[in-house]
């Protein structure tokens, strides 16, 4: 019997050259920036020696996606996405060597670490939408699939061996080769984006441009009238609010008596998503993309309650592997469903949505499992979240019945 159904599809790296100038732009720009987000954290550790301090790095970060990711839409719907995205990739070129200079000065200061920070995670607020909107103009609507799965497994693999590359070479020599190789990486990506040719605004945006904030309200609006995107929407932060894990991961390799083995459970679900779509071939038959990502978000939340309850290491990585596979197609199967149903002009505002929400969920997830765990303990605390996740998909399901109908044509 035949296993070409499990390969991965290659069609749209082969039939689109400015798809193949992405593809190694984000392949190379995921590797510098996983392993500079780890020379971070450890810089900020040797220059504080305190625990706020490094997690203040987080804060810093997230404030700036969150107020930024939805106007960052406004401008992918308002002007030349390839200038946007070209742009934006200098100016993290800009602040990888700017975090180099910081870094070999005879004394490095800790504040630039948190202003650059911010000042990064604006750029990639301002960028994404941008480049996501871009993709579904340069492959064909059958390809869109096939194109998630392949874009998913790059970073997923971009940012296992970034942060690996991150954590032995900020130890050794020190930051600063990591910031020099982030500076290499983003002069490489603007090579790969040069070839791109221009995505100017659709012709029917230019109908009616909206002042900024007005112009994301018509997006959030446009939103509310699909029920299969409001559907993929809450089956996400369902999974991520419910049964996020990671802020809990030391605490139940302590009670697995393996406090050895906490690095191995942040690597796992990366290791399912890499397997998933290295044999994804049959995503692209898939059809039923409400109904694939129900099941997906359900399967998670199965799988981190499998996590919890896992009598021994073997077992509980297993099933963060089985949790990084669901997560993955999930990922894939939303991304497939909006790329083929969003209007071009509405595009960009959707995918600040769709920003705020990737990064609003785990952050609010784990709030959750902390209270939780510090109420009751870490295992119920991720079994309770993995059974909460499965029911609120079934009332989403149940609620939003356009969602898990929505068939692709």
């Amino acid at each position: 019997m035949s296993l070409s159904w499990l390969r991965a599809d290659l069609a749209p790296l082969r039939t689109s050259g400015d798809f193949r100038a992405i593809y190694a732009s984000r392949t190379i720009t995921w590797l510098g920036t996983s392993a500079t987000e780890v020379a971070l954290l450890v810089q900020a550790r040797q220059l504080t020696q305190s625990e706020f301090a490094v997690g203040l790095l987080g804060a810093v970060e997230l404030v700036p996606l969150v107020l930024l990711g939805l106007y960052g839409g406004v401008l992918a719907d308002r002007v030349d996405r390839r200038r946007m995205v070209r742009w934006c990739e200098a100016g993290l070129g800009g602040c990888a060597v700017l975090l180099t200079l910081n870094t070999v000065a005879q004394r490095p200061a800790v504040w630039p670490l948190y202003a650059v920070a911010a000042v990064m995670m604006s750029l990639v607020a301002l960028q994404r939408p941008s480049l996501d909107a871009s993709i579904p103009r340069i492959v064909a609507a059958d390809q869109l699939t096939a194109v998630s799965a392949l874009m998913a497994g790059s970073q997923n693999i971009s940012v296992i061996a970034g942060t690996a590359l991150g954590g032995v070479l900020a130890v050794h020599p020190g930051a600063q080769a990591v910031y020099a190789l982030d500076v290499t990486s983003f002069v490489l990506s603007l090579a790969w984006l040069a070839r791109l040719r221009p995505l100017p605004m659709p012709a029917a945006g230019e109908k009616e441009r909206a002042p900024g904030w007005r112009a994301v309200l018509q997006g959030l609006a446009y939103a509310r009238t699909r029920r299969d995107l409001l559907g993929s929407y809450l089956a996400d932060l369902a999974a991520m609010t419910l049964a996020y894990p990671n802020a809990l991961f030391p605490f139940i390799a302590v009670a697995l008596h393996a406090t050895w083995a906490v690095g191995f459970m942040f690597a796992a679900p990366s290791v399912g998503a890499v397997a998933i779509t290295a044999t994804g071939g049959w995503m692209s038959r898939v059809r039923r993309h409400g109904l694939a990502i129900a099941a997906a978000a359900a399967a998670w939340g199965l799988a981190i309650t499998g996590f919890a309850l896992a009598p021994d290491l073997a077992i509980a990585l297993a099933f963060l592997t089985v949790a990084g596979a669901a997560d993955m197609a999930s990922g894939v199967f939303r991304d497939t469903l909006w790329n083929q149903t969003i209007p071009d002009d509405l595009r960009g505002r959707l995918a600040g949505v769709e920003l705020l929400s990737y990064s609003v969920g785990p952050s609010l997830g784990q709030i959750r499992a902390g209270a939780v765990a510090s109420l009751t303990s870490p295992k119920f605390s991720l079994a309770s979240g993995g059974i909460m996740c499965v029911i609120a998909v079934a009332i989403t399901c149940q609620a939003l019945p356009a969602f898990v109908r929505y068939q692709a044509g």
